[in-house]
């Protein structure tokens, strides 16, 4: 049978899919697997061995200490956080999906945490235009953008600023999300402009 709108035009046929029935008592095989994912992933191994010490005080307040220094959050008291040995398990009371969200919230937080007082992070910033340049001077980070003035930008605490070129700025931290926040500022000073990416 065919279809025909009011200009007298023949309409597609709507598309059917079947789809296939689950029984709702039984689990999903996606759940099942982010179970088991959730299972693996929520354990830290920490340990002198590796470079750095994990603990856990009242409140929920984990310490992360390593080479590079020492970082500290309060999680939310919710989360049950458990030391076994040298590891730190990340646990939740059920299955609510405020639980649920946090459940991978705090694991992915504490392992940023492990491997920023390791490693460290980094963010690379690329100055693109004609004239356009950063220097360091002392503590500050110094740029030419294009303006009628030169723009300032000041190292703040937990954040190395390294100029290794005109146009290259590495900004070097122990917090992923200091270091993100600061880059977003400094590429703020100039966002590249959609046709010929001039800018930060």
């Amino acid at each position: 049978m065919k279809t025909v709108d009011a200009r007298g035009f023949a309409c597609p046929q709507p598309v059917i899919m079947a789809q296939k029935a689950i029984k709702a008592d039984a689990p999903s095989e996606l759940e099942v697997l982010v179970d088991n994912k959730c299972a693996v992933e929520n354990v830290t191994r920490f340990g002198e061995s590796q470079g750095y010490t994990v603990t856990v005080a009242d409140g929920n307040v984990v310490t992360v200490k390593g080479p590079k220094g020492t970082l500290t959050h309060a999680f939310h008291p919710d989360m049950i956080l458990k030391i076994e040995g040298n590891e730190l398990i990340v646990d939740r009371p059920d299955d609510e999906h405020l639980h649920k969200s946090l459940h991978g919230l705090t694991r992915t937080l504490i392992h940023n945490m492990v491997e920023g007082v390791e490693k460290g992070f980094t963010k690379e910033l690329e100055v693109n235009g004609v004239g356009y340049r950063a220097e360091k001077k002392g503590s500050q980070l110094v740029m030419r953008l294009g303006f009628s003035h030169e723009v300032f930008v000041d190292e703040i605490p937990g954040i190395t600023i390294e100029v290794p070129a005109p146009n290259k700025i590495i900004i070097h931290g122990i917090d992923k999300q200091t270091v993100g926040q600061f880059a977003a500022e400094v590429r703020g000073k100039r966002p590249p402009e959609p046709y010929k990416g001039k800018g930060i």
